[in-house]
């Protein structure tokens, strides 16, 4: 596990694009922390990276958006579903190991096996804590 300390969204948007450099597509991003702290300020950055140029929203009320750029993203935003039904029903299981990058705030999906894992902790004002597990950065 690596523990990456951002002071503000630039520093944020570091991170994203170390990560970014890694990805070759297949991968899914699980990211976990409170509203508020920072989860959707990552994907910004991470599209950015990959050469997207669209402005990246939170998909909370559609559950998930498509970018695309050097990488597809596919930001998921599962905070309103009700379980992992509910996104089967809807065929979002297809996205995962698609030929792109999966962004998945607030997982409802079981297993997804081999997934990156970004823990975002809230330490001060501007200040957070990213636990990133699953990739060598």
């Amino acid at each position: 596990m690596a523990k990456y300390i951002s002071k503000s969204v630039e520093d944020t948007y570091a991170l994203a694009r170390k990560i970014a450099e890694r990805l070759k597509g297949g991968e899914v991003i699980l990211l976990n922390g409170n509203l508020g702290a920072g989860k959707t300020t990552f994907t910004k950055g991470l599209a950015k990276a990959l050469g997207i140029d669209e402005v990246v929203t939170s998909p909370t009320f559609t559950f998930m958006k498509e970018y695309k750029g050097r990488l597809s993203l596919y930001h998921f935003d599962m905070y309103r579903a009700e379980d992992e039904d509910e996104l089967y029903e809807l065929g979002l299981s297809d996205y995962l190991y698609a030929d792109g990058v999966c962004v998945i705030e607030w997982n409802k999906f079981e297993s997804v096996p081999n997934p990156i894992v970004i823990d975002v902790k809230t330490t001060g004002e501007e200040e957070r804590e990213f636990d990133v597990r699953g990739i060598n950065l």
